[in-house]
């Protein structure tokens, strides 16, 4: 175990290894890494370690407990934990402990201690509406470092800055500290003042909150405590790991039993507010940029949410023609940071959605802007001597056909056979003559 000073030491010389680090990587038989613009860097000491030990990141796992009794028991018998740890003056991080192969390893996620605006992230101005939500459930998903929190840490702060109001945080760990503006905030940490989020969300209920912020909805209790809050005029924010839209409402709904699942339905159909879901791509020239996605509420929305999708009436076709009201696919946001030359056209066909809608969308803009949708500069006109060289090629093999064999004759049909000619009672008849063997009575 590191002496606390030695720890910080550590700490501070990675986070000035490069600019803008947003994570730090320490794994046995590596050496510890820092990531910056989405790409991971060695970062070497005096004396050098090239690739780290499992004791040393076992020792720099103890350090980060602090002999935290709790966190201790939940790596051994869950195989990994979460804290928060603060380097004074510098940087707080979140962190992430966990065993593979009988090893520990430790990732390190860096919190800005300044809570950035809607308008200093640039999110659509349709988040200004999410702030003024007096109930219902908003949720904002994508992979892990997609800027979930950072988004949601925009809004609660949009709250505290216009609304006299009681907002109760249940995190893992607590990442932003908001500071009193005109909103109360009480700010819990998993772990060290409740046990599960299902618990938390139970206790939050007789805080008398108006609005409740739910680190992650990772189980089914938590989602239909969440749904209750919901349903009694609470404002419940929360987080889920899903790609899009259409994919939150499907894994909330997977969570439930079969013969629940009409039910719950109904229930998110009406509580549902707003969904968004981000992406982070890489911007052209370095560092990245935050493609969303935006679902609100709406009568279609809420036949498909209630009913479940159909050919003809998708989550992606409702949100793509409900533009005008603030709502965007990620395709639609995508060709628009392309437009604006944010991001490549390569980092547009990657991170789409439906890629042939990508395709025809970069298509149009191009063409709209004058450039040449295909690459026609190795076309060239064909010469007099490559024209005369088709005509006597073309002329050569209409001589090698006009010599070839004919083609034989087709076969003579085979001949009726003696056995038909007895079953239909021999040949046709002329009209008035009977057939009197077709005809003969039964039993003779």
């Amino acid at each position: 175990m590191l002496h606390l000073f030695h720890l910080e030491y550590i700490l501070g010389k990675l986070m000035n290894a490069a600019p803008d680090v947003s994570d730090i990587n320490m794994t046995v038989g590596h050496p510890i890494q820092v990531e910056s613009g989405g790409q991971l860097m060695p970062v070497y000491f005096q004396p050098e370690i090239r690739a780290l030990t499992p004791y040393q990141t076992e020792a720099l796992a103890l350090s980060l407990l602090r002999g935290d009794k709790h966190l201790i028991t939940t790596l051994l018998d869950h195989g990994s934990c979460d804290l928060s740890f603060n380097l004074e003056n510098k940087a707080r991080f979140r962190v992430n402990i966990f065993s593979q192969q009988g090893r520990y390893s430790i990732v390190m996620r860096k919190l800005d201690n300044y809570i950035r605006s809607i308008e200093d992230l640039e999110l659509p101005p349709i988040f200004y509406n999410m702030a003024k939500e007096k109930n219902g459930i908003i949720l904002v998903t994508g992979a892990t470092g997609t800027g979930k929190t950072t988004s949601l840490a925009a809004i609660l702060d949009e709250i505290n800055r216009t609304q006299a109001v009681h907002v109760v945080t249940l995190e893992d760990p607590v990442e932003f500290i908001h500071l009193p503006k005109m909103s109360t905030f009480n700010q819990r940490e998993l772990g060290t003042d409740f046990r599960s989020f299902s618990e938390g969300l139970r206790s939050a209920l007789r805080q008398a909150p108006k609005v409740i912020l739910v680190g992650e909805m990772r189980d089914r209790e938590t989602v239909e405590m969440a749904l209750s809050a919901a349903e009694t005029g609470h404002l419940v924010y929360s987080t889920l790991h899903t790609v899009d839209t259409g994919t939150t409402v499907n894994r909330i709904v997977g969570l439930f039993d079969h013969d629940e699942e009409k039910l719950i339905r109904v229930r998110l159909a009406d509580s549902l507010r707003w969904v968004v879901s981000q992406r982070l791509l890489p911007k052209i020239g370095g560092g990245r940029v935050a493609a969303l996605e935006v679902m609100g509420t709406s009568l279609t929305i809420k036949d498909i949410i209630t009913n479940g999708e159909a050919p003809d009436k998708t989550f992606y076709g409702a949100v793509e023609s409900m533009r005008p009201l603030g709502f965007q696919t990620f395709d639609q946001h995508i060709l628009d940071l392309f437009r604006d030359k944010i991001i490549s056209e390569e980092a547009a066909r990657t991170f789409s959605s439906r890629k042939n809608i990508m395709s025809r969308g970069i298509d149009t803009l191009k063409a709209e802007a004058g450039e040449y949708i295909y690459d026609i500069n190795d076309l060239a006109l064909e010469t007099d001597e490559e024209t005369e060289e088709r005509e006597e090629e073309r002329l050569h093999q209409e001589a090698l056909d006009s010599h070839a064999p004919p083609a034989p004759p087709p076969p003579p049909p085979p001949p009726p056979r003696a056995d038909a000619r007895i079953r239909s009672g021999g040949p046709p008849q002329p009209p008035g003559v009977e057939n009197h063997v077709a005809r003969r009575p039964l039993g003779e």
